[in-house]
């Protein structure tokens, strides 16, 4: 029996890097950009371009490079966007409640995440 391969930790996604992550997913949806081009589209050195694409992979989004070096989205745009988390919107409860009473699929997942907040149980007391 073949050993499990541990998860990746969980990636912190701030409103610049998804940001960044939307414009690297925009340029590759244009057609297959060279690494060079990406880097200085992105203001990005070498290690940051390739956690970048680590991070993607991570959300299940498929990067691609060609035998040209050429990055490329197989699945397109639309598809990445949908598996990109948004970051954390910073909005009031009632602002959620609000966003989440329409009849569509993101409506009720919104719905639900706002549900299960609201009723979950009270962490422990940790007053002195």
């Amino acid at each position: 029996m073949g050993r499990k391969k541990p998860e990746p930790a969980p990636v912190t996604l701030t409103a610049p890097r998804a940001a960044r992550l939307h414009k690297l997913l925009s340029l590759l949806d244009t057609g297959p950009q060279t690494r060079r081009l990406l880097l200085s589209r992105l203001k990005l050195d070498v290690r940051g371009f390739y956690r970048d694409l680590e991070a993607l992979r991570g959300f299940g989004i498929e990067i691609v490079a060609g035998p040209d070096t050429k990055y490329s989205l197989p699945d397109g745009l639309d598809d990445a966007l949908g598996r990109l988390p948004f970051p954390d919107p910073g909005l009031s409860v009632r602002e959620a409640l609000q966003l989440s009473t329409g009849p569509t699929a993101a409506h009720r997942k919104l719905r639900h995440r706002v549900n299960t907040f609201l009723h979950a149980p009270p962490g422990p007391n940790k007053s002195r």
